[in-house]
């Protein structure tokens, strides 16, 4: 009977043991359930904002917790400016759309959106870009497409290394900054119709870039840099309707290139015959075009770094005296030679390492043109 009594006590407390453990999880996963509910409501706290198309031409910011949008879209307005505050306040924000309103600037306050990666501001009237946008570093993504624009801020290449993405078509740019060639990160270069001259010359640092379009900005862009030719990774690239007469021989080096257009232009070389073709006769004529460039001698040949060997008497030792029958026949020899293109190498004088640093001193101004040079001493008459 007792050993009955105490099987029944253990069942007893195996069973509060296990009720106690039971109760322990599912308040556990209570919690756990509440932190999610909790996690999940803040992510809908902190979706889009969107006030697009809603004939708004000033924002009211008394009714919104601007601090937890992360994205906001105001396009398709008639909004005219973006307070600086307003913009001060907006700091976890990550997608900003301001397309089609009747903005003519950009707030400076813009820069201290440090989270910002996508930035839509095309369809609106502005005609520069603060200085200031240099600091939204996590840029990824600029459009600034149909605005007035007229230059991009001569820096923004150096400071904004993680853009894939920029458009800047339908402006009136006349130039792209240099500084563009350092947006290593680029994968998309959208430029048409604006009134582009040249492009930066050293464009083989976009080791990312895989679309390129230049297009329309006609009679004004007339060439294109030799370093297009070295994008390693463009895959489209369009020329169209431009003043270009000769695209560059490198065009033969795109190997991953899919689409090339290059109409309206009034090309010479590769000729139009070529360009009917397709792209792989056009990369085949400009390849073969490079290799025969490369394969040509050159005319001029060069000799210890001092160019084209001439005949001076500075460098002519005659070895017979004034007044002998031998001098005049040296000098008829000499000028048949010259007319042959032949150098008699026994009338110079030889000069020991001529290219070897620790006789560089011996060719110092200096000396050259002392009177106790050796190398340099008048004819012995």
């Amino acid at each position: 009977m007792m050993v009955y009594e105490q099987m029944n006590q253990m069942t007893i407390t195996t069973a509060t043991m296990m009720k106690k453990r039971m109760g322990s999880v599912v308040n556990t996963q209570k919690r756990q359930l509440r932190r999610s509910v909790s996690a999940t409501a803040d992510e809908k706290k902190e979706e889009t904002l969107d006030l697009n198309g809603m004939s708004l031409v000033s924002l009211p910011t008394s009714s919104f917790n601007l601090a937890s949008i992360s994205k906001l879209d105001l396009s398709n307005n008639n909004l005219q400016n973006i307070p600086e505050s307003l913009v001060a306040r907006m700091l976890n924000v990550m997608a900003l759309d301001l397309h089609s309103n009747q903005l003519k600037t950009l707030p400076n306050s813009i820069g201290c959106l440090s989270k910002l990666k996508i930035l839509n501001v095309s369809g609106n009237f502005l005609q520069y870009l603060p200085k200031t946008i240099e600091d939204c570093r996590s840029l990824e993504e600029l459009n600034v497409n149909f605005n007035e624009l007229t230059k991009l801020p001569d820096t923004i290449g150096f400071e904004l290394m993680k853009l894939k993405k920029l458009s800047v078509n339908s402006n009136k740019l006349v130039l792209l900054p240099n500084s563009t060639s350092h947006m290593t990160s680029l994968r998309v270069l959208d430029a048409r119709l604006n009134c582009l001259r040249s492009l930066p010359d050293d464009l083989e640092n976009l080791v990312n870039l895989q679309v390129l379009n230049v297009s329309q900005n006609f009679q004004h862009l007339t060439a294109l840099p030799y370093s297009v030719g070295l994008l390693i990774s463009l895959v489209e690239l369009d020329v169209s309707y431009n003043g270009i007469t000769a695209l560059p021989e490198s065009i033969g080096c795109l190997r991953r290139i899919e689409k090339l257009s290059v109409e309206g232009n009034p090309l010479v070389s590769p000729p139009f015959e070529v360009v009917e073709q397709g792209l792989e006769a056009v990369k085949k004529y400009m390849s073969e075009k490079m290799n025969a460039t490369r394969k040509t001698p050159s005319r001029k040949k060069t000799w210890g770094g001092l160019g084209k060997l001439v005949k001076y008497r500075t460098f002519h030792g005659l070895r017979s005296s004034p007044g002998t029958p031998g001098r005049e026949r040296r000098r008829d020899e000499d000028e048949e030679e010259e007319r042959r293109g032949f150098i008699n190498v026994s009338d110079y004088r030889h000069i020991d390492g001529l290219a070897s640093p620790r006789h560089v001193s011996l060719f110092t101004p200096r000396r050259l043109f002392s009177p106790l040079s050796g190398y340099f001493s008048p004819p012995r008459f």
